[in-house]
């Protein structure tokens, strides 16, 4: 079959955009590996002359990189679940379930996306300090215990379960719990992986937050050590790509593990209700 001439430049046109995504994420790879200030000649090379391991070896042995691995990874998967138990709940209770004020209270929290989050970062530092919770991982988890974007996400998916469904659950006797558990959940799976990997890879890659609220450095989490560590190492550009790397691989990894449950969820919250 001939291609049509309007079908080939798309093609191109979309390699092109997919080479100009990745070529900074592999040349970061590739530069990682190089000996230290093989980078910084001009032009700078593609692929290393020698490969090393020295730059990962220097940030997990005398860096302590593998704290701030693990106190990210706490943090993201507490961050995830805590998020997934408050608002999972309160997105079903906002579409299927009837209370005073449902609908006014949920325009409100809509109208609240409008309002930039940073507004909020000092009246909550200020609470938090005066609860004693800087410095503490309690803090850091309060931003993301529930979001009105994840709540409006978990709403419009549940907008698209069937009321016949629930009510036959109902007539058979089953609580609200027992319905919410056994019927809910299990229909509404591709949202909740989809509102998990969004909180995990916000707060993997949270920066702001975590500076201002942990104060000890061995509670950093990797994008706070990472940029703490540039201060001194300006010039090892190598060590800063290796860092980049064990900062961005496991969120790469587990969004391409997980990305088919991430397009169902997101196609679908967008089409129904």
């Amino acid at each position: 079959m001939k291609l049509k001439p309007r079908v080939i430049a798309l093609n191109v046109a979309v390699a092109f955009i997919a080479l100009m995504v990745l070529f900074p994420l592999a040349w970061m790879v590739s530069v990682s590996f190089m000996q230290t200030g093989e980078a910084a000649t001009f032009p700078p090379p593609l692929l290393p002359d020698s490969w090393t391991l020295e730059h990962y070896r220097t940030l997990f042995v005398t860096q302590g990189m593998g704290q701030y691995l693990w106190n990210s990874f706490a943090l993201a998967t507490m961050a995830t679940l805590l998020a997934l138990g408050f608002t999972v709940p309160a997105g079903y209770a906002f579409a299927k379930l009837k209370f005073a004020g449902r609908d006014r209270l949920f325009q409100l929290l809509i109208g609240a996306l409008v309002i930039p989050a940073q507004i909020g970062t000092l009246p909550l530092f200020l609470m938090l300090k005066g609860m004693g919770l800087v410095n503490t991982y309690a803090g850091a988890l309060v931003p993301w215990l529930a979001s009105i974007f994840g709540l409006f996400l978990v709403r419009q998916y549940a907008l698209s379960i069937p009321d016949e469904m629930l009510e036959a659950a109902r007539v058979d006797g089953a609580s609200e719990g027992q319905i919410f558990r056994r019927v809910v959940l299990p229909t509404m799976q591709p949202i909740i992986v989809t509102l998990g990997l969004f909180v995990f890879l916000g707060s993997w890659n949270d920066f702001l937050w975590p500076l201002i609220i942990l104060t000890d450095q061995s509670n950093y989490t990797l994008p706070v050590a990472l940029a703490a560590m540039s201060r001194e190492h300006v010039q090892d550009i190598e060590m800063m790509m290796a860092g980049s790397v064990i900062t961005v691989a496991p969120v790469l990894i587990l969004f391409l593990a997980l990305q088919r449950y991430y397009i169902r969820g997101m196609l679908a919250g967008s089409v129904k209700g």
